[in-house]
C-alpha cells in the first residue's frame, strides 16, 4: 500500500495523486489526504508501514484541492492536527469558498459540495513556520495559500503542485490548474534560494525522486 522513499519516509501512489507517510522523530506525520475515495487506503498503507490509524498525530497539507484533501473528513477515529497554509485554510474549513473570478477557483467551487470539512483541529501555516522538523515555505501560484514542506534532518521536501513530474523531469504547475502561472514560477525560483539540500523530492503528480531531488529542482528553476 505504501512503498518506501528513503528512512521513516513512504509514498502512496492513489492512481494519479500523491500522498506521503512520515514518521518525525516519533511524530507520525501525514502528507496531504487524497481523493474522498482513498480514506481506506490512506488507513491500510499506515498499517503497512507498521502504524494505526491512532497513532497519526499530524497532517500537512500542502494546498486545498478535491485530491489533496479529499479524505480528510472520512477517517472514522482520527484525533490528529491538520496544518494548512494560511491562504486556503478557509477553504479547508468550510468558512469560504473559492473565488468564481478565477478559472482554478471555480473548478474548485464547483467539487467543493463533494467534500465534507473535517472535524479535526485546523491550523494555520505561515512562511518559514517549523512543524517538527519541517519548515513551511510559502509558494503561492497554483493556490494562494500553498505550501511546501521540508526537512533538512529527513532530507525530504514535499512540493505538492508546485511542480509536476512528467518522463523523469519536474515542470511548473500548468495554467489552466493554477490560479496564477506567473506566481508559481516566481515560487519556484525563490523557493530554490531558500530551502536547504534534500535527496527525496515529492510531488503531487508523478512519480517522486528518491535521490538528487535539489538538483531537479535546480535545473526546473534555471529554465524559467
Amino acid at each position: 500500500m505504501v512503498s518506501a522513499l528513503g528512512d521513516d519516509v513512504w509514498w502512496y501512489d492513489l492512481r494519479g495523486v500523491n500522498a506521503y507517510l512520515v514518521d518525525d522523530g516519533g511524530t507520525l506525520t501525514l502528507v496531504d489526504a487524497g481523493n474522498p475515495w482513498d480514506g481506506r487506503t490512506l488507513m491500510l498503507g499506515i498499517e503497512d508501514a507498521g502504524y494505526a490509524l491512532q497513532d497519526l498525530d499530524r497532517i500537512l497539507l500542502t494546498h486545498y484541492d478535491f485530491d489533496h484533501v479529499g479524505a480528510l473528513g472520512r477517517l472514522p477515529g482520527l484525533d490528529a492536527t491538520v496544518y494548512v497554509g494560511q491562504g486556503d485554510a478557509p477553504f479547508v474549513t468550510g468558512e469560504r469558498t473559492p473565488p468564481l473570478r478565477n478559472h482554478k477557483g471555480l473548478l474548485q467551487r464547483v467539487l467543493g459540495p463533494v467534500l465534507k470539512a473535517p472535524e479535526l483541529p485546523v491550523e494555520t501555516v505561515a512562511d518559514g513556520d517549523e512543524i517538527g522538523s519541517f519548515t513551511a515555505y510559502h509558494t503561492p501560484g497554483h493556490t494562494p495559500g500553498h505550501v511546501v514542506y521540508v526537512s533538512e534532518a529527513l532530507s525530504v521536501a514535499f512540493l505538492g503542485d508546485l511542480v509536476v513530474e512528467s518522463n523523469g523531469a519536474l515542470q511548473t504547475s500548468p495554467w489552466l490548474l493554477s490560479y496564477d502561472a506567473d506566481e508559481v514560477e516566481e515560487s519556484i525560483r525563490e523557493l530554490v534560494g531558500q530551502m536547504p539540500r534534500v535527496e527525496i523530492v515529492g510531488m503531487g503528480h508523478g512519480v517522486p525522486f528518491r535521490h538528487g531531488g535539489s538538483e531537479r529542482l535546480d535545473v526546473l528553476a534555471k529554465a524559467l
